[in-house]
Order: structure tokens, then sequence, then C-alpha cells
């Protein structure tokens, strides 16, 4: 009777076990080498879940993030080119520096409302994130 009841207490934990995915996430049309990507993920939000800095090789940096329940999430990124972990802007508040949003979801004057950037995670995913310079 003791095995039967720790056998069913093994199958209820193992159900409620939350499935964990793996999302990469590949930056392309970086302008140079030089410098590093920061990135950011969202939950859907708008709370940051993480948050890192990668390198550039062939003018494109990857990041995996282990670990993601299933749901949608938002990403935005930017080239840090000159290393002073800040996005450089000109006189008029635009960006110097190579910046990027998932979905491409920009706007005229600036980028569209956050839903416009969620993407879902329903299994391992891969999305390539474009660089607009």
């Amino acid at each position: 009777m003791t095995k039967l009841f720790l056998f069913f207490i093994l199958l209820f934990s193992i159900s409620r076990v939350e499935a964990q995915y793996k999302l990469e996430i590949e930056i392309t049309n970086l302008k140079s080498n030089e410098g590093f990507v920061a990135l950011q993920l969202f939950d859907n939000s708008q709370k940051v879940i993480f948050g890192k800095m990668g390198s550039i090789h062939n003018n494109k940096s990857l990041f995996v993030i282990d670990n993601l329940k299933a749901g949608k999430y938002a990403a935005r990124f930017f080239h840090d080119e000159n290393a002073n972990k800040k996005l450089d802007l000109n006189f008029m508040g635009i960006p110097k520096e190579g910046y990027g949003i998932s979905n491409n979801a920009y706007g005229l004057f600036g980028p569209k409302s956050f839903e416009n950037w969620l993407f879902d995670v329903q299994g391992n995913k891969k999305i390539i994130l474009k660089t607009k310079n």
C-alpha cells in the first residue's frame, strides 16, 4: 500500500512540472564586430526577465536562454559599438548605434506598442532579429 501511495505522489508531482524551453535569439546585420550587443527579454507584463551583453562574430550575435516557460515574450537590443554601456543618440534623440526589437515592430516615430513586440514560445524556438542602423 505504501509503495502504491508513493507511486501516485511521484506521478502527480511529475505531471505538475511545467515544460521548460530553450530560446535562441540571433542578432543579424550588425554594422561591425566592435563593442558588444546588449539584449533584454521581457515577459508579457513588460518585466525584464533576462539581460545580457553578448559578443559579436561575423556581424552577428547569438543569445541562448534556457528554462523558459511557454508564454509570450518580447525582446529588444542595441549594438554598443563604443562599449560605453548605453545607446548613443544624436541631438534629436535618434539612435546613432544599431538597435532592434522583436517582430521588427518599428513605427514611423519610434517602436510600435509593446503588444506588437510579443512572440509565442510553445517549444524550443529560434528567432532572428535584424539590426536597424
